[in-house]
């Protein structure tokens, strides 16, 4: 991973992604919908296989928001399926690599054979420290600061003193408690848009844009993009001049 951080860029040890593409990629192969995300499941697991070589700690993937529940629920119910599937195929895998699974989102929504083999999962996989694979499955960006707010409404009203919130405070009441913010954020299929994503957590992540779709995304664009970031100069709301002074403080991240 040295060799891929220039001096101007703290290292890269987040990247979230929003897999778009999977039914375009379909439609132009002249395929159902349901071969896209099959597709797009595999292409999670070279990216995962290739974040553990670059030493990424952190992956986020958006895999379900909360507005795909209005998809067909044909296309719901088979997404569902894929997801159990992968959590199936996948369970050995991620105990061998040390890979950690985190899940964010509502899970309310979501059925009580999904929530179980989603928490056993979770359970299984507890001790990864390799990489952390975090799920964003039922989330919406909106949803998860609201549900926050509502947390830190209830201890202020039970007597947290109000004064003592700050960002690090109300952060702890996110669905990404103790998960460093995002250092980049990738969108394939070529929109240019975060959809609800992380909405919190991506204020000072670099963005990154691609025309590929995601069942064809792969380590070489991964690397193109890893690239892109190692030229971006991370500010921070600061001058060039700070940044030159302030050597190690954002070299760690910090959004402040």
């Amino acid at each position: 991973m040295s060799e891929q951080v220039k001096e101007n860029c703290a290292p890269l040890q987040h990247l979230a992604v929003i897999m778009d593409g999977n039914g375009r990629w379909a439609k132009k192969q002249g395929l159902p919908r349901i071969a896209g995300h099959q597709q797009g499941v595999q292409t999670v697991v070279k990216v995962v296989d290739e974040c553990l070589q670059v030493g990424i700690r952190y992956l986020s993937l958006f895999a379900f928001s909360s507005e795909n529940w209005g998809r067909p629920q044909q296309e719901v119910d088979a997404l569902m399926e894929l997801l159990l599937q992968f959590l199936a195929s996948q369970r050995q895998k991620m105990l061998d690599g040390s890979i950690r699974l985190r899940v964010i989102g509502d899970r309310s929504r979501l059925s009580a054979s999904v929530r179980r083999a989603l928490t056993e999962a979770e359970a299984d996989t507890a001790g990864g420290s390799a990489l952390t694979m975090v799920l964003a499955l039922s989330y919406g960006g909106r949803d998860e600061i609201l549900r926050a707010a509502k947390q830190l409404a209830e201890k202020v009203s039970a007597g947290l003193d109000l004064q003592t919130v700050d960002d690090d405070l109300f952060a702890q009441f996110l669905d990404t408690q103790g998960i460093p913010e995002p250092d980049l954020l990738i969108r394939t299929s070529g929109e240019k848009r975060i959809s609800n994503f992380l909405l919190w957590q991506v204020a000072y992540a670099e963005l990154y844009f691609t025309d590929v779709l995601w069942p064809d995304f792969d380590a070489q664009e991964l690397h193109r993009a890893l690239e892109d970031y190692r030229q971006r100069k991370r500010r921070f709301g600061l001058t060039d001049d700070q940044l030159m002074t302030s050597g190690s403080d954002l070299s760690e991240g910090e959004s402040h």
